[in-house]
């Protein structure tokens, strides 16, 4: 899915407005996960933490005309790189949140579609389909040479 610089920006302005809520103002720390919802039906993306606290919406407008069964298939990529380039960019440094914390993509039901970025005390990690790749048929694997022995 293509969307328009301004897409791109309202995706990044609504994440930014999102986490200047936790921006470090003294020296306590928030145990929260921030979670994004995008809505095909109305095109919004939802920005909430852990308590249903919403902390930012944007409209998109590609998102509201788009009727494939893929959305969250398409939308994923997109949320992923905004999410890396606020990393990229300094804008995670100075937040009050306690790591390890994520940034989630959900979906209408708030059901967790995918984690779009772990962040945590020693490295920052990027989860994607490629690092699970062959992950069970490994397992399988190593479980039936165990019992086998």
């Amino acid at each position: 899915m293509n969307i328009s610089e301004q897409s791109h920006a309202s995706i990044a302005s609504a994440l930014e407005e999102a986490l200047s809520r936790y921006a470090v103002k003294n020296d306590s720390s928030v145990v929260t996960d921030i979670h994004l919802q995008p809505k095909q039906d109305s095109g919004e993306l939802v920005v909430f933490n852990d308590d249903d606290e919403e902390l930012a919406r944007a409209v998109i407008a590609e998102w509201v005309d788009y009727d494939g069964e893929d959305f969250y298939t398409e939308v994923e990529p997109l949320l992923r790189a905004e999410v890396t380039a606020l990393k990229n960019g300094k804008g995670l440094d100075k937040l009050c949140l306690m790591k390890p914390y994520s940034f989630v993509l959900v979906d209408e039901e708030k059901e967790t579609v995918s984690e779009l970025l772990l962040i945590d005390d020693e490295d920052t990690l990027l989860l994607s389909d490629e690092l699970l790749k062959g992950l069970d048929e490994e397992l399988d694997a190593f479980l039936k040479d165990l019992l086998e022995k």
